[in-house]
This record gives C-alpha cells, sequence and structure tokens, in this order.
C-alpha cells in the first residue's frame, strides 16, 4: 500500500505555539516524518517520491485527532437518565453504534467511555470497531455506573422495578461481585458513583451515598486487575475520597472545597479530572425547550452548579491539574455531536487560551486514554490520527464544532474522509 503525503497544510500539535507550514508523511498506520518547509506561501507542487497519494492541505491546519474523555456513546439523546433503561438491549447497541459513527464524523478518533448504559455495550462496541464491523472511534470501554441504592442510577420504586444506566451495590460484599462481574465483561475501566446528583431528587450533588468501605473493595478489584477506575464526584467529601483511594479518574469536583483541591493537586502527575460541563451549561443557557426552565434550574441549583463548577476549573487550572474535555453529551439537552464545544467552554468559562483547551481535547486525552507515546501529537512514530481543519483552530476553537469544517479526518492510518479531492475537483 502507497503512503500518504500531507502537504502545503500548517502543523500544530501541543508541543507549539503557533502551527508551522510542514510536509507530513504516513506510511502504514503511523507518521513517518515532519518536514519544516521554509516558504510557507508558496504552495509545494512537487510529487513526492514513491507513487504517495498526496492529499494538499492549503489554507488549512493539519492537527491530531481529538479524544473525547467523559465520552457516553450509549446514552442516545433522551430527556431523563430513566428512559435509558426503557430502550431493549438490541436496540441500544443499534443507537450506540450510530453515536460512536457520529462521533468519529466530528473529529473524535479516540474515546474515553466514562460509563456505558447497560453491561456490555461498551465492551460490544470497543470490539466491534477493533475488528472493523462498524465504524467509530478507538475507545477504551467502560462499566456502567456502579453505586448505591439511593444513588445516582438508581431508579428503583417500591412498587415498580426500573432499569437505569446503573448498577447499585450495597457494601463490601456486593461492590466486589458486581466490580468483579464487570471485569469479567471485559471492560477497560471500572466506574463509580461516590457523590449524587441535582438529577437525583433523594441525591443531589453535595449529598455522598457510597461509603469509604464501599469504595475502597471496588477500587480493591480494580487494581487486582488492572483496570483504570473512573468515578461521578461532585461533592467536596466524594472529592477526597476518591483522592484518598486512588481513583484514576475523577469527574466533576464542581464543589470541591480547598482542601479537596489541595489534594487534587498533591498528586495531580498521577489523577485527570474531568468538569463534564455541557450538561450544566445546556441546561441553564439553552434548557428552556427541554422542560429545564429558569424556574426549574434555580428549583434544582443548577445556577449554583454553574458558578460553583467555573470556580473550581479556574483554580483546578491554576494549579496544573490535567483536565479532559468531555461534557456528558447524549441527553436532549447535549445532544451528541456537540462534543467539541467543551474546547470553547473552557476558554470561555475556565480560562484556557486556545492552545490550552486544544491541549485537554488532544495531548491530555491521550495521556487518559493510556497512549501518550502513541497519539495526541504529530510526530514521527506516532500514530496517525489526523484532522485538516478548514482554517486555524489555535485562533478560533469553535472552527471543530462543524464537521464540515473537517476536510479530512484519518484515523489509525486509514482516511474516514477526505473533502480535499471533492474540492480540488470542483
Amino acid at each position: 500500500m502507497s503512503g500518504y503525503s500531507i502537504i502545503n497544510a500548517c502543523v500544530w500539535d501541543a508541543s507549539v505555539n503557533e502551527p508551522f507550514a510542514a510536509t507530513v508523511d504516513i506510511d502504514d498506520n503511523r507518521i513517518t516524518a515532519v518536514t519544516a518547509v521554509n516558504q510557507p506561501d508558496q504552495p509545494d507542487t512537487a510529487t513526492p517520491p514513491g507513487g504517495r497519494i498526496v492529499i494538499d492541505g492549503q489554507g488549512m491546519t493539519l492537527m491530531p485527532g481529538m479524544v473525547e474523555g467523559h465520552c457516553h456513546p450509549s446514552f442516545t439523546n433522551v430527556n431523563l437518565p430513566s428512559e435509558l433503561g426503557q430502550i431493549s438491549p438490541e436496540e441500544h447497541m443499534l443507537l450506540t453504534a450510530a453515536n460512536l459513527k457520529l462521533l468519529l464524523d466530528h473529529g473524535f478518533t479516540s474515546i474515553f467511555e466514562a460509563a456505558s448504559a447497560k453491561p456490555l455495550l461498551g465492551v460490544t462496541a470497543r470490539n466491534a470497531i477493533n475488528s472493523g464491523l462498524i465504524p467509530g472511534p478507538r475507545m477504551r470501554a467502560g462499566s456502567p455506573e456502579i453505586g448505591t441504592t439511593a444513588g445516582l442510577g438508581d431508579e428503583r420504586k417500591r412498587h415498580l422495578y426500573q432499569e437505569s444506566f446503573g448498577l447499585s451495590a450495597d457494601g463490601p460484599d456486593e461492590m466486589r461481585k458486581v466490580a468483579r462481574e464487570c471485569v469479567r465483561d471485559g471492560v477497560d475501566t471500572l466506574k463509580i458513583n461516590i457523590s449524587g446528583d441535582e438529577f437525583v431528587s433523594h441525591a443531589r450533588a453535595e449529598i455522598t451515598p457510597l461509603e469509604e468501605e464501599e469504595l475502597a473493595a471496588f477500587v480493591r478489584v480494580a487494581r487486582t486487575f488492572e483496570k483504570t477506575t473512573a468515578a461521578h464526584a461532585r461533592s467536596p467529601k466524594s472529592v477526597k475520597m476518591a483522592v484518598k483511594h486512588g481513583i484514576d479518574c475523577i469527574y466533576h469536583c464542581d464543589f470541591a472545597d480547598e482542601e479537596a483541591l489541595d489534594q487534587l493537586e498533591s498528586v495531580k502527575d498521577r489523577i485527570f479530572v474531568g468538569p463534564a460541563f455541557g450538561l450544566v451549561h445546556n441546561s441553564t443557557r439553552e434548557g428552556s425547550p427541554h422542560g429545564l426552565t429558569p424556574e426549574v434550574c434555580e428549583q434544582m441549583d443548577l445556577y449554583r452548579k454553574f458558578d460553583a463548577c467555573c470556580a473550581s476549573y479556574h483554580e483546578i487550572r491554576k494549579r496544573g491539574i490535567r483536565v479532559v474535555i468531555g461534557g456528558d453529551y447524549g441527553f436532549a439537552v447535549t445532544p451528541m455531536g456537540q462534543n467539541a464545544r467543551d474546547i470553547e467552554h473552557f476558554t470561555k468559562w475556565f480560562g484556557y487560551s486556545n492552545q490550552e483547551a486544544l491541549s485537554c481535547a488532544t495531548v491530555i486525552g491521550a495521556q487518559l486514554m493510556g497512549l501518550a507515546d502513541s497519539i495526541g501529537y504529530i510526530r514521527p512514530g506516532f500514530l496517525a490520527d489526523l484532522l485538516l481543519v478548514k482554517g486555524d483552530p489555535t485562533r478560533d476553537v469553535s472552527l471543530l464544532q462543524s464537521r464540515d469544517r473537517l476536510a479530512l479526518i484519518m484515523k489509525d492510518g486509514v482516511v474516514y474522509k477526505n473533502a480535499t479531492m471533492s474540492e480540488a475537483a470542483s
């Protein structure tokens, strides 16, 4: 198979402040050369040797594929979390496959599944992608969200059994059993809900239903089987518990107090955090058509959560704690496909520069994926996960929100989309 040469593009990754003109060569699934061009204003018209396929990136920026660090591909744009339990497993798998294609369409070449809505959905999707059965990003598959009775994910009622997106376990013994069952399923990541959430009437965000011994049992299973751990943690206590017990990726941290922030900073070289801000943002700014009127948001304390999240992540940014993008997309108010909005949210609400936010969406996400030496940069030897963007996202990160702006999507050296040839023909 002949290789590719991407010419006349400006190249950006997190190792440079400004995009630079270069030719990038790809052979098989890896980048083999990045050759800077001294005169970027003069297009390269030379034919690369060896019959290579040439992709002309004139006027475009070549950047690494994006990584969604809090992804729920099996969340299918429902209005309420309980609706996820009402979808049959067969239909749910098909809807998940459609979401995975949509994510790749939007330039996400890797995703870290923050939780699967049912057991085996994520594992099955990951395996199907790896085998070539369905298109989608490279994927680390997550377990369902494991919580307790009366915690986030428990939709059961006294008079009615109701499936939801979570698995319930009470006490260390049950926690060990449920975690081991998820290991048996073949997950890469075990997810646990330590705190509640504003969308749970009996366990709001600042309540911590999970107990220390339950979390300890969960983490011991994960360590025994060498699985990554992720946690839903909004309350100050839940963040401190996550740090104490060695959780790898701690989501939300909205109400982290000074002590919790200090503890996060003390392990910043080991852990990742993710605000999952999209749901908070859209609920409070765009929620009225979905029943989240200003009155409802006020009643649910969502405006307070919004302000707390912004304050926490301004501080988290200043402390140099690694943050990944991903905003709980997959609800009606946060439809799948909007995922790249998080990059602009980081710049508008948390004080990140454009380059810092783009780094969160590329190299920091690569580290969370456990692929820091393979993706996230445009370097010889790295996997060819690449995007050609019409324009310069280091000047305007909102460009990445439009899939029409993505002229080329390459994953693992395979061209998934190439609009440069059709444009040249026209």
